[in-house]
């Protein structure tokens, strides 16, 4: 798979931008500030529905616009398909594929796999639980688009359930008596159900990325550490191995629901579930997160962002991949390293300030970015 065209409108500083790419590695060569980490973030949107830089989408459209279209030609088994998403906050996204409108947005997800490592992620080391959720969120999509219609449901009961509890803990602080709860049973069905699905998928993918991630980070790091992800919910610490069915889970769920109940009601919000699980990241036999030298952080998030693009590949999902301002956070070897193991990538995308930071092996067809503009020069 590769990106073939690029063409975005009042998306970020580019009032209008047309960009022909070519398979292999593309370099995109400017000084900070120019739009190189847009032109990737806006492919990065087409692939996940989200951007890796803000949570929300006011700040894509370009000031004094009101929205923002993001237009790309995708070859993949030498066919190509033409995805169309116009941005517009405040309102319902609409999307296109092959110049047919989609009923739901998320349908685009799965024509564009691709993935993207930016300086954002050390976070995913060093960060809150929700990077690493949506980590596996987002790579749980790309793999199985369906996944993206559970989460959603499982959102949606999230945030009905919390009002119910909210309100009635505002309630009872106002002096009042607490509010009717009799539906939250109805809601711990739907959340125990969505949850116990969103879960199953992520305990397989862990699964299959622990290993990929232990190889990835050993030969970034050059031998000098071993890492290991373990799935951590934070509602039950005696989850049994793989395989677990759905049934098995849900019921578990509501089993933790009925324990906290009593908890939820006076804090208000929903205490269990799969929205304040965890990732716990290992580095040898301690956890990567307060432990981890810097070096060490960017390894480990060099080999998540690597095991995920291993995994699409073995699955035959080739993936695009982008290196977002990458190699100025990394040292020679580094840099050397994580050239060797994406040389033969079918598309890598690089950002940088100074060409020279590049290594050798992925210094293909180059771009000069700057003004709102893109030009080819080699």
């Amino acid at each position: 798979m590769y990106v073939r065209h690029l063409e975005l409108v009042d998306f970020r500083n580019y009032p209008r931008v047309n960009v022909d790419l070519e398979p292999g590695a593309c370099v995109l060569v400017g000084r900070n500030g120019q739009g190189k980490t847009n032109l990737v973030e806006a492919l990065g949107y087409v692939a996940t529905l989200g951007s890796h830089r803000v949570a929300t989408d006011a700040p894509l459209v370009r000031v004094g616009a009101q929205r923002a279209v993001v237009r790309t030609a995708v070859v993949h088994d030498a066919r190509e398909l033409l995805i169309e998403l116009q941005i517009e906050p405040g309102k319902a996204n609409k999307a296109r594929l092959g110049r047919s409108p989609l009923t739901r947005v998320r349908d685009v997800l799965g024509a564009l796999r691709m993935v993207l490592f930016a300086p954002e992620d050390l976070s995913l080391v060093r960060g809150d639980p929700s990077e690493r959720r949506r980590y596996l969120d987002e790579l749980l999509t790309l793999r199985q688009p369906r996944y993206a219609g559970v989460r959603g449901d499982y959102d949606r009961v999230l945030k009905q359930r919390n009002a119910l509890l909210r309100t009635s803990y505002l309630a009872k602080r106002a002096g009042g008596a607490r509010g009717d709860l009799s539906t939250l049973d109805v809601w711990d069905v739907h959340l125990a159900r969505y949850g116990a699905e969103l879960l199953v998928g992520r305990l397989e993918l862990c699964a299959g990325l622990a290993p990929l991630v232990a190889k990835a980070y050993d030969a970034v790091s050059a031998g000098k550490g071993t890492a290991n992800m373990i799935y951590s919910p934070s509602w039950d610490e005696a989850i049994p191995a793989l395989p677990l069915t759905i049934e098995a889970l849900e019921e578990r769920l509501r089993e933790a629901l009925r324990a906290s109940r009593t908890a939820e009601v006076e804090r208000g919000v929903t205490l269990v579930g799969p929205h304040r699980d965890d990732i716990t990241l290992m580095l040898g036999e301690v956890p990567a997160k307060g432990y981890a030298s810097h070096g060490e952080s960017w390894s480990y998030a060099l080999a998540l962002r690597l095991a995920a693009y291993d995994l699409l590949r073995a699955e035959g999902m080739e993936p695009v991949l982008a290196l977002d301002d990458v190699f100025a956070e990394l040292d020679v070897g580094r840099r050397e390293r994580l050239a060797t193991l994406v040389a033969d990538a079918s598309q890598t995308l690089v950002t940088c300030a100074v060409e020279a930071d590049v290594p050798a092996a992925l210094r293909g067809t180059r771009y000069e970015v700057g003004n709102a503009e893109v030009r080819r020069v080699g």
